[in-house]
């Protein structure tokens, strides 16, 4: 588990999320949120009973200009999903670069089935930068942010996903979940690795949830 911080942020009290971890601190993380969990022996990640539909929200691509974009994967592939931020020093340069190298390690055709969003939990000093900084990791990477605080906060909820901003004496500092999370294309949340999964481990899991995507 992570270090919890109490949240002085409207949005997280509403949440009332579990799990964020202070980017530059120590240790993993589980995601929150309602279900039970469960972890068939071929997955490193975990599944939630049941999986959060999360198919409905959607939030501007500011790699397209702008488009609104559903959190559903296209039909037959995965959508993974991760909330970070720009200035993150490690987790979420980390997450990026294994989910880009996984994604690698599959066949041609199955990468092609698997895209990347980024979600901001930083709109504040992202949304100028953030298409720019995923395109340095996927060429075909979303870069999903909206300076709606209720937006973001809603779409965070049914993840487990648990953020916080705040400024103090040495610079902004953000806390937030460092979980990765795979979409399909129903809309529902079908797995969530927690940070430091091995690469392997992460492209293992991903031919397993294509092949059930092809089914």
């Amino acid at each position: 588990m992570i270090r919890a911080r109490r949240a002085r942020a409207a949005t997280i009290v509403a949440l009332a999320l579990l799990g964020t971890t202070a980017c530059g601190g120590g240790g993993g993380d589980d995601a929150a949120g309602g279900g039970s969990v469960g972890q068939p022996d071929e997955l490193t990640g975990y599944r939630r009973d049941p999986a959060p539909f999360v198919g409905d929200f959607s939030l501007p691509d500011l790699a397209a200009g702008g488009e609104e974009v559903p959190l559903r994967a296209e039909p037959g592939g995965l959508l993974l999903v991760y909330f970070g931020y720009t200035n993150c020093p490690d987790f979420c340069p980390t997450t990026l670069s294994d989910a880009k190298l996984a994604r690698q390690r599959l066949p041609e055709a199955d990468a092609g089935r698997v895209r990347v969003a980024m979600v901001t939990v930083d709109p504040g000093r992202d949304l100028p930068v953030l298409a720019d900084y995923v395109g340095s990791f996927f060429d075909d990477g979303l870069a999903l942010g909206t300076d709606d605080d209720r937006v973001l906060a809603k779409i965070a909820a049914p993840f487990g996903v648990g953020y916080e901003v705040r400024e103090t004496a040495d610079g902004t500092e953000v806390d937030h979940t460092t979980s990765l999370y795979a979409v399909d294309d129903a809309g529902e949340l079908v797995l969530t690795w927690p940070f430091g999964v091995s690469i392997d481990d992460l492209a293992a899991d991903l031919t397993v949830l294509l092949d059930e995507a092809a089914r």
